[in-house]
């Protein structure tokens, strides 16, 4: 099955974004990317576009080393899911983590996320990537 222009646009925003903003934490870059009225899921950050630059900001001083790395993203309409690893410093094993974006009119305009801490010597030789 391919992907239709706006899946491709919608796709291209939230990769887009992780480049701009999430792995720099860039809150600058916010308003270019997340819609006035976002709508946020996660139980880690307030509502709303303005609390979401204040969290970045906030885990940039804690964590200025921290970085996202994606390993997969799909896009189905709307909505785009991306599946990615996050280390707070270098030697961190940090979380698998999975968001949902809902894209409206090019932009950001909801988030929920998932998060799984990363563990040695579980019982899964499986990685979680």
């Amino acid at each position: 099955m391919s992907r239709t222009e706006q899946e491709e646009a919608n796709l291209r925003l939230v990769l887009d974004m992780f480049e701009h903003v999430l792995n720099p934490m860039d809150s600058s870059a916010v308003d270019r990317f997340i819609a006035p009225g976002y709508i946020q899921h996660s139980q880690l950050a307030p509502p709303g576009r303005d609390a979401l630059k204040q969290f970045l900001d906030m885990i940039k001083a804690d964590t200025p080393e921290a970085v996202h790395d994606v390993k997969r993203a799909f896009v189905d309409g709307d909505h785009v899911t991306v599946h990615y690893h996050v280390r707070r410093w270098p030697d961190d094993l940090g979380w698998a983590v999975i968001d949902i974006f809902r894209i409206e009119d090019g932009m950001i305009a909801e988030h929920w996320d998932v998060m799984q801490d990363l563990v040695e010597g579980g019982p899964n030789p499986n990685s979680p990537f």
